[in-house]
């Protein structure tokens, strides 16, 4: 029992329980899906088989659908914030020493010493957990911490976020600073409006002048215009 409790230890990822399942995974996966590794490391071949198995049906329809599979690298946030969109309404509060309380009915539970989050070093505020078991308490299997603001994001008919005092008056100086901005930048685009048409008007109206100007008049000419008119001569005077 202590050689399987000091492996289990070394695949923990503190903040999640699901993550550290994860991770037993892909430890298995870099092991070449080997049984032997998994007997050295006190875990069940068969049910590593059977997750191997449920991803594959899962990749096959996200081919089918034609829905890109990616990888989240080693931001495993990314997975934390998809079981919490999962399950948000099995999230809890912290309410006391291992003890937490549902969100939404207010039921109590506890962590589970087996747990993950028992070596986080701190107890989170919020956690998700997949279901409950009732021995002498309600213990969480499989908890991952989460952040309110995902809870709130991805479960609004449930959560919202208070905001204290200052927050609410920052928040209002903001949407006023944005509002004037807003007008600002409305009246420059007026102004700027304005501007061109007042040049196109002032260019229309020199074209017009130039072209009136050029008119000429029927049966004028210029050397007409500009010759003087003599004296006849007079004969035999």
């Amino acid at each position: 029992m202590e050689e399987s409790d000091a492996a289990r230890e070394k695949f923990f990822v503190p903040e999640s329980d699901h993550l550290t399942l994860l991770n037993v995974y892909s430890q298995w996966k870099n092991n070449g899906y080997r049984t032997d590794w998994c007997e050295r490391h006190f875990l069940q071949a068969k049910g590593l088989r059977k997750a191997k198995e449920v991803r594959g049906q899962l990749a096959d329809i996200m081919a089918q659908q034609r829905v890109p599979l990616r990888t989240c690298g080693q931001e495993w946030d990314v997975v934390r914030k998809a079981i919490c969109a999962a399950y948000f309404g099995n999230a809890a509060k912290f309410k006391g020493v291992g003890e937490y309380v549902n969100c939404r009915t207010g039921m109590p539970a506890f962590l589970h010493p087996s747990s993950a989050l028992y070596g986080l070093g701190y107890t989170p505020d919020y956690v998700v957990y997949h279901e409950l078991t009732l021995t002498s308490k309600e213990y969480m299997q499989c908890v991952t911490a989460v952040d309110p603001e995902w809870l709130a994001e991805l479960g609004p008919m449930f959560f919202s976020l208070k905001e204290s005092h200052s927050a609410r008056v920052q928040q209002r100086r903001k949407e006023r600073e944005a509002t004037a901005a807003m007008a600002a930048e409305a009246a420059a685009a007026d102004a700027k409006r304005d501007e061109a048409a007042a040049a196109a008007a002032r260019a229309e109206e020199a074209r017009r002048s130039a072209q009136r100007q050029s008119i000429a008049t029927p049966g004028a000419s210029a050397s007409a215009a500009q010759r003087r008119p003599t004296t006849p001569r007079r004969i035999g005077l």
